[in-house]
């Protein structure tokens, strides 16, 4: 498997559509959070798929496996996130089990992923 730019693995597709539907989400998150949790959830969700494009641009799959390393750190901080958006009671029960769901799903195909990368680095 090889592929020509960071946007065809499935796992940096999966972030793109995350992060998309979080950023819908936290507009209905009160005006007094946009620089505390509403900018927190924004920049971990981002996170993930950058270190994953970033790690493309690498040539050397331990750097590789490395910065997929922060992604899946970045997809569990933004699971964090979202408790607290949902222990606020900004989000629903409905919308917890919904995130949860996709963050988790992320990391096992991001996980996948990781093991891909170690894979080629033993060869």
């Amino acid at each position: 498997m090889t592929f020509e730019t960071f946007e065809e693995p499935e796992v940096w597709k999966l972030t793109r559509q995350l992060k998309k539907e979080i950023r819908e989400l936290v507009k209905k998150f009160p005006v007094g959070e946009k620089y505390k949790l509403t900018d927190q959830i924004i920049r971990s969700s981002r996170s993930a798929g950058s270190n994953i494009s970033e790690c493309f641009g690498r040539f050397h799959f331990k750097d590789n496996s490395e910065f997929c390393l922060n992604a899946r750190s970045s997809l569990f901080e933004t699971l964090s996130h979202l408790i607290d958006a949902f222990d606020e009671e900004y989000i629903s029960d409905k919308e917890m089990k919904y995130f949860r769901e996709k963050v988790l799903f992320c990391i096992k195909v991001l996980n996948g992923y990781i093991a891909y990368l170690k894979k080629q680095l033993t060869k």
